[in-house]
């Protein structure tokens, strides 16, 4: 019986270890800890369960509270979904290992304000993966942005206002999709997004579908940080306190992007998205070529690893945007494979960023020299982490990376593959300055690390997710084959 249920527990628990945890945190801090690992290694376990049922035997729809579609509400786990809820339990999950010990030190007498709203903002993203409902969409949108702006303005300094500018973004694109949502309400007088889209098909030719359309995707890219609608994401990343940006980073824009893929996929259609405005595809495509690029150069500037860190973010956004634009099997395959590589990956490098602050207090390029002594096995993880974000196989970014430029090939898009090999050489750039500053310059008191009296690694609450993240490169890397076969061809649409 508990595992009909699972499509609304793996939603539901977490939520209520956020209520838990607000009321029994305050009394003691011990409650913590288990109340939030234990409910996210519940949700966890239950998105695999899920996952392997809906490989087994198709797609899982939930109905909440008796009232069948289109008039209540419901929860769809098809294998992109499945997927998803895997990646974001996981990976949130592994961050809040970490975390748990680091708020300790960044936000201390506050633990158990912070774990509730992060408890909520995950709760909300799995909703978001899970719903087959375009309003409540919006609802769990909000519900995401709303306890990430509390988050980030729980940082020092200048986290407030990045905040306050997260805020305004936030609201105008949670304005475009509400709009678009009442222009399709509008025209089909149903929410739910099955019902919607048996619904569509003869109204295609309307100027208001096609401004339905428009207003979703824009409100989906104000979120994600499309380029050049990102200038909110580097300093709300980089002044949130680390143990936020650690979890916020590797999934809110991914989240983001798999949105834009399921209105597509199930909603519209990709012959209505991709192929009736043929023009706007390729747009699209050349803007997410200049937003690689432009991203890209931008992280060359930065002086400090974590910010440099939210322009590759901006980056990757381009990568996965664009993949999906161009319209062709290959392409949307590198696309869905890079939000689940791009997860971890994000996860990998932001864990790093956690333990070398948590150690040294920066990550200030002027304060990075001779870490690789001070702290070898963080840096260890961390060049994996580079090696991925470069795409060197076999680590996992190598794969999704080869996809999308074959997509490219085949799209003949050229500009979109050349982009693509900029930005591999110029992340190569990046992370080798860092390799360089961290390992060969040293200071006067790094020659006792060099002896091997020096090392003074993050605890191991905190070391111990970033190994085994970095060695998920790796396993996630070998495994693409089987990722792509039996889960990802499953969620591409019938012809591609």
């Amino acid at each position: 019986m508990i595992l009909e249920n699972f499509p609304a527990l793996v939603i539901a628990v977490p939520l209520l270890a956020a209520f838990a945890v607000n009321l029994l945190g305050r009394l003691s801090r011990a409650w913590i800890a288990p109340l939030v690992l234990g409910s996210l290694a519940f949700s966890t376990i239950a998105s695999v369960v899920l996952l392997a049922r809906v490989l087994r035997e198709g797609t899982v729809r939930y109905v909440m509270g008796g009232w069948r579609a289109p008039f209540g509400i419901e929860l769809v786990v098809d294998p992109l979904s499945g997927l998803m809820l895997v990646v974001v339990a996981a990976v949130a999950l592994v961050a809040c290992v970490s975390v748990v010990k680091s708020v300790e030190q960044e936000l201390p007498g506050k633990d158990y304000l912070f774990f509730t709203l992060l408890l909520i903002l995950i709760a909300g993203l799995l909703g978001l993966v899970v719903t087959g409902d375009a309003f409540n969409l919006y609802v769990l949108l909000e519900i995401t942005s709303i306890t990430t702006y509390g988050l980030i303005a729980m940082g020092p300094d200048r986290a407030p206002l990045s905040s306050f500018n997260y805020i305004i973004m936030g609201t105008i694109g949670a304005c475009f999709y509400l709009l678009g949502v009442g222009y399709l309400y509008i025209l089909t007088g149903s929410l739910n997004m099955a019902d919607i889209a048996l619904i569509l098909p003869g109204l295609e030719g309307q100027v208001a579908v096609a401004t339905a359309f428009a207003f979703l995707l824009v409100g989906f890219w104000v979120k994600m940080a499309f380029f050049p609608l990102h200038s909110w994401l580097p300093n709300a990343y980089s002044h949130a306190p680390n143990s936020v940006a650690v979890v916020v980073a590797p999934l809110m824009t991914k989240v983001t992007v798999y949105l834009m893929l399921r209105i597509i996929l199930t909603v519209f259609s990709v012959d209505y998205a991709f192929y009736q405005h043929a023009a706007v595809q390729s747009t699209i495509v050349w803007v997410s070529a200049g937003a690689i690029v432009c991203a890209s150069f931008l992280a060359l500037a930065q002086r400090d690893l974590k910010r440099m860190l939210t322009y590759i973010i901006v980056a990757e956004v381009g990568y996965m945007v664009g993949g999906a634009w161009l319209a062709n099997s290959a392409g949307l395959t590198g696309a869905v494979l890079h939000i689940v590589n791009d997860a971890i990956m994000t996860l990998c490098m932001f864990l790093a960023v956690l333990a070398i602050a948590y150690r040294i207090g920066d990550t200030r390029f002027e304060n990075l020299t001779g870490i690789f002594r001070k702290m070898p096995i963080t840096m260890a993880a961390f060049t994996l982490g580079a090696f991925s974000m470069i795409g060197v196989p076999p680590t996992c970014g190598f794969f999704s990376k080869w996809y999308l430029i074959l997509g490219g090939v085949e799209a003949d898009q050229w500009g979109f593959v050349i982009a693509l090999v900029v930005s591999s050489l110029v992340n190569a750039v990046l992370f080798f300055r860092i390799i360089e500053i961290g390992y060969f310059r040293l200071e006067e008191q790094d020659h006792a690390a060099v002896h091997g009296n020096g090392v003074a690694e993050a605890p191991l609450m905190i070391l111990s997710p970033l190994v085994l993240t970095a060695l998920a490169l790796l396993v996630v890397g070998f495994g693409s084959g089987l990722i792509v076969k039996d889960v990802i061809r499953l969620a591409l649409p019938a012809g591609f």
